[in-house]
């Protein structure tokens, strides 16, 4: 049994969870328009928190980023009474960019590892910290890590922190990608013009042990891939109702409070979810969606939405879809503009985000009888090494000619030569998807067919930094100001795993860790949990790492469920 020990919300609209839950209860909206900020030449509608909050928020030697996820797990920390020393004690650090504000002064200060080992020192945390970047999924990526590392008994109690902040970098990719609203968004309504943005940070501990605590327990989690395009939802919302039906594990409807969806008030995304709700049997229980209070939070969305829904199951309500007027999406889902009661205690968080990764997780307001699950036997079918010079697989090694990445480019046309996407993607995913095509090929894939069972799980240090170096040259210059969309969509380093589950049709758990090193020790620990999915088969897994277009490597093994 997994339970809940503590929560903690920090956003524009309060500090505490209690501060944000009474701002949503009286209608209030952190969203603003702004314009000129960060020299955009556009105006944007976003969450952000001011200046003179950042002085309180902010800690003498962090950044931004840093300052705030310190902030609300110290005060998650403090309400647990959890111990810091503890080398029973795990750290997640879930986020989409973490300090990626820094890169114009230094590059290297933009790793999300590197922030997540300054986060722990500060806490007087001892244990590794995992960085889960699963694009806007992160935060119940790190759920479900979450309650799997306690599940295989690797740590007791695991901190789940999520954050974002926000800045030129990420609100100039999405204007590229036209996702956002010039006015507050309006999630799964008839005029919804696109989603807005927002920072904060949440924060939930997890425990094995009752400690006290809340009476929440975690019932189930589920990542799945729709495998239908990188940055477009599948419309049949195939991934989304997986994963919902998984982390449900036989919940019935009738017992639910509400689905808390992501609700992101793009055109694709809302009829995407409205579609996986009706497939999944969900249509009469009510539903709701957050983003008109706080914006759309990226790496803190899940759980600071999980954490405001359980607050609200607890007061017997099913909070209101602020900026939600008249149904615009085909999917048949109970949407209200107004506060609802209810008498259920469990209800269903689910998200998704690019490279076409699904999240859901599943809460019980009760002691709740865990499901018997068990890892069983797994076994390597193949391993292959990609480095800047050379290629082996299963110990051989292959005819390569040249460097670096004219050395992929020699490998792809060598060994695949069919799939002229290679050509478009950065460095990382042509890394992988060359490595993942190797064995592929030694597996005999294949690709006519979904394979719900089939997943990737990647680790790295580097995160996306080739791709978040060269987006950033185009918008560096106000005068030649070029946002690409097609390169930010790089710049989230789980794309990768989305690149190679289109290619393959994986529906399976796609998830990306950043590590502050190489550690396959734990790397390993992380990849076999992954197989307390009972559905999970075969999982792609490994170190792919590519700090420069010359320095890259990447050492994957194909694990089999025997």
């Amino acid at each position: 049994m997994i339970r809940i020990l503590s929560a903690n919300i920090l956003s524009p609209l309060g500090q505490t969870t209690d501060e944000n839950y009474e701002a949503v209860l009286a209608g209030r909206t952190a969203l603003a328009l702004h314009e000129g900020r960060w020299g955009l030449p556009e105006a944007f509608v976003a969450s952000l928190f001011s200046e003179e909050q950042w002085q309180e928020i902010s800690i003498e030697g962090m950044t931004r980023f840093e300052s705030l996820v310190i902030q609300s797990a110290r005060s998650a920390m403090r309400a647990a009474g959890v111990s810091a020393s503890s080398d029973r004690l795990g750290l997640v650090v879930s986020t989409t960019k973490g300090n990626i504000e820094l890169l114009e002064k230094d590059p290297s200060a933009t790793s999300p590892a590197a922030a997540a080992k300054n986060i722990a020192r500060h806490l007087g945390i001892v244990t590794e910290p995992i960085v889960a970047s699963n694009a806007c999924i992160s935060s119940v990526a790190g759920l479900v890590l979450a309650q799997r590392l306690i599940m295989a008994g690797i740590y007791d109690e695991v901190i789940v922190t999520g954050c974002d902040v926000q800045g030129k970098f990420i609100i100039s990719g999405f204007q590229s990608l036209k996702a956002l609203s010039p006015e507050p968004c309006r999630p799964f309504d008839i005029e919804r013009t696109g989603l807005n943005l927002g920072e904060a940070a949440a924060t939930l501990i997890l425990s094995r042990k009752p400690h006290g605590g809340t009476a929440w327990t975690m019932t189930g989690g589920a990542v799945r891939n729709d495998a239908f395009h990188i940055t477009n939802p599948s419309p049949s919302g195939a991934g989304s109702r997986s994963a919902m039906i998984a982390a449900l594990g036989g919940m019935k409807p009738e017992s639910l409070a509400l689905v808390n969806v992501h609700g992101t008030a793009t055109m694709y995304n809302d009829q995407m979810e409205s579609k996986a709700i009706e497939g999944a049997g969900l249509s009469d229980v009510p539903a709701n969606a957050l983003k008109g209070y706080f914006g759309h939070t990226m790496g803190a969305a899940g759980l600071l939405e999980t954490i405001m829904t359980m607050r609200a199951v607890e007061d017997g309500l099913v909070l209101p879809t602020k900026g939600y007027s008249e149904r615009g999406v085909s999917g048949r889902i109970s949407v209200s503009a107004q506060k609802r009661a209810t008498s259920e205690r469990s209800f269903l968080k689910v998200i998704s985000g690019f490279g076409g990764c699904n999240g859901a997780v599943a809460f019980t307001l009760a002691d709740s009888g865990s499901r018997p699950q068990a890892i069983g036997r797994v076994a390597e079918a193949h391993r292959v090494i990609v480095t800047a010079s050379s290629v082996t697989l299963d110990g051989e090694v292959l005819k390569t000619e040249g460097s670096g990445k004219a050395m992929l480019t020699d490998a792809y046309r060598r060994y695949v030569g069919d799939y002229p996407r290679f050509y478009k993607m950065d460095i990382l995913s042509r890394l992988g998807f060359l490595a993942s095509e190797l064995i592929a090929q030694k597996q005999g894939t294949d690709r006519e067919t979904d394979k719900p069972d089939c997943g990737v799980v990647f680790f790295n240090s580097a995160s996306s930094i080739c791709s978040d170096i060269e987006y950033d040259k185009s918008i560096a210059d106000s005068g030649n100001y070029y946002p690409s969309p097609s390169v930010f969509v790089y710049t989230l380093p789980n794309i990768v795993t989305g690149e190679i589950a289109l290619r393959n049709r994986f529906r399976g758990e796609t998830s990306l860790y950043i590590l502050p090193e190489r550690n396959d020790g734990l790397a390993e620990k992380v990849a076999l949990t992954s197989f307390f999915d009972q559905e999970l088969r075969t999982l792609l897994t490994g170190w792919i790492d590519a700090p420069s277009d010359s320095d890259f490597t990447a050492d994957l093994r194909l694990l089999v469920r025997q």
